[in-house]
């Protein structure tokens, strides 16, 4: 068991230079349960600091313990819900305003032009000191209260015959892209002498 232990502290603290801070990425209502097990997977490989769902239907649970025993989750997530903060909301509203409160800017992935400025995802900069990233709904695709609070709408460029990626691929992508630039960001910042701003998110 101690061995086991040391393993895990070992690789924690090898990874730990690497982690994005002060990045959440934000499911809007997801409708399967795998997705959100695939995203947090992600979320997790990626070295992002947390993620937000927002949860309208309360199909998961409030707490962030029960929601890591959750076997659906556990299976899909490959075990990443045990590594990964997770935290629901009731609706976009309250998640919003958790944001805001926190000083967090919110950018939205689309395939289609909904924001007030549209970005290709190579093309935009993410390197903000806080920011969250929302995905929408698998069906519906992000609503309309969030691209209003949103800086900008973020779409990956796409050649063939249909536009569409499943919300697993599409955070993949885009978390890629956003995980890249943040490091790189803080590791010029690091060898400047300056950490990257640590995180001061209240009510986590």
């Amino acid at each position: 068991m101690d061995k086991e232990k040391n393993r895990v502290r070992q690789r924690a603290n090898e990874i730990k230079p690497y982690r994005c801070k002060n990045l959440i990425a934000v499911l809007e209502n997801p409708m399967d349960i795998k997705n959100i097990g695939t995203v947090i997977r992600n979320v997790n490989a990626l070295g992002v600091e947390k993620t937000y769902i927002v949860d309208s239907r309360k199909a998961l649970p409030d707490d962030w313990e029960e929601m890591r025993e959750k076997k659906s989750l556990s299976k899909t997530s490959v075990s990443a819900i045990k590594w990964s903060f997770v935290k629901r909301f009731d609706s976009s509203e309250d998640c919003l305003k958790h944001l805001e409160k926190n000083r967090f800017r919110s950018v939205v992935t689309s395939p289609h032009v909904k924001g007030k400025i549209n970005e290709i995802l190579h093309e935009a900069d993410y390197t903000m000191p806080k920011l969250a990233v929302w995905f929408g709904n698998e069906s519906r695709g992000i609503s309309d209260e969030v691209v209003a609070s949103s800086d900008f709408c973020v779409s990956i460029p796409m050649f063939g015959m249909i536009e569409s990626l499943n919300l697993g691929t599409t955070t993949g992508i885009v978390l890629y892209e956003i995980t890249k630039q943040r490091r790189a960001f803080q590791e010029k910042y690091k060898r400047a002498g300056r950490g990257p701003q640590k995180s001061t998110e209240s009510n986590q």
